[in-house]
């Protein structure tokens, strides 16, 4: 298979201590439905974590589930971790309770794909479609 030919590979985590996961399975669910391959991290997860798997992992897109609102504290310490590792090219997205006041700083984090609660799933996934070349 050519790299070309080869599935979107996605890591989906849930950050910190996040214990609400009913969405986030949805969307691997509709992510694998839709051909990606999904590597889902469970609850709980830590930057370091999911920056080692985003690494180990070769992933195409980093995405994270969010509903607890530590979002932003999750993501600015992530980011120099992915960077650390060379993971700055990826795509970033992020989705679940996302206050729209806190998209710019997520976007300014380097964050692509905002998914507020009540996304589509088609549209989450043809926006990944779009953006990994």
């Amino acid at each position: 298979m050519t790299e070309s030919q080869r599935p979107i590979k996605v890591v989906l985590g849930n950050p910190g201590l996040d214990g609400h996961d009913q969405g986030a399975k949805v969307v691997v669910r509709a992510m694998m439905d839709a051909g990606f391959e999904v590597i889902y991290t469970g609850l709980r997860q830590t930057p370091q974590q999911i920056a080692r798997i985003a690494l180990e992992e070769d992933v195409d897109v980093i995405a994270l589930s969010s509903m607890a609102g530590s979002h932003l504290p999750f993501c600015r310490r992530l980011k120099p971790l992915l960077e650390a590792d060379g993971l700055d090219d990826k795509l970033w997205v992020i989705g679940g309770n996302l206050p729209a006041q806190d998209h710019q700083a997520l976007r300014e984090l380097g964050f692509k794909g905002i998914f507020p609660s009540g996304s589509k799933l088609d549209d989450i996934c043809d926006y990944i479609k779009k953006e990994v070349k």
